[in-house]
């Protein structure tokens, strides 16, 4: 079961990350052609808000693709001293931790983009929604959430074993 919920977490990681992509992409495209419209004294409004949404994008959906391949950034050279199996209850551990703690993150993030919903709450410039991208971002840490319990259960599974 633990094997097959991992393959379905990796291939929705993969969908997550290409839109990550699509996302620096889109900032990546739009700062160009502000710039060259500048030159002109032609630039393009909202430039600013609409990089700001497509870098919450592109952090948030690019969360469960780097936590899954091991991407982030680790100190570990205490643990890696111990023992093969207390490194894995370490793991399993932090993992049961960051869960937690975006488990609430996603948790409050759903109930802001609510709120921002129910306000009306509206960028400066474009005028436009700000709640979708505070959902996506809801998206992005929950799917984060199922990657580490996934790594939680396998550590778990793995720790338990003789």
């Amino acid at each position: 079961m633990i094997q097959r919920l991992e393959k379905w977490t990796n291939r929705t990681t993969e969908v997550f990350n290409w839109v990550a992509a699509a996302a620096v992409s889109g900032m990546m495209i739009l700062t160009c052609m502000d710039i060259v419209l500048r030159l002109f004294r032609r630039p393009i409004p909202g430039t600013y808000e609409v990089v700001g949404f497509l870098g919450a994008v592109f952090a948030a959906f690019s969360l469960g693709y780097t936590s899954a391949n091991r991407g982030h950034i680790a100190v570990d050279f205490i643990v890696q001293k111990l023992p093969p199996r207390v490194q894995t209850i370490v793991d399993g551990v932090n993992a049961l931790i960051c869960t937690a703690l975006f488990a609430l993150l996603a948790l409050q993030s759903m109930r802001y983009a609510a709120d921002l919903k129910s306000f009306g709450e509206v960028s400066m410039t474009l005028q436009m929604p700000v709640y979708p991208f505070v959902y996506g971002i809801a998206a992005g840490c929950w799917l984060l959430v199922l990657v580490l319990a996934v790594r939680f259960l396998k550590d778990l599974a793995a720790s338990l074993r003789p």
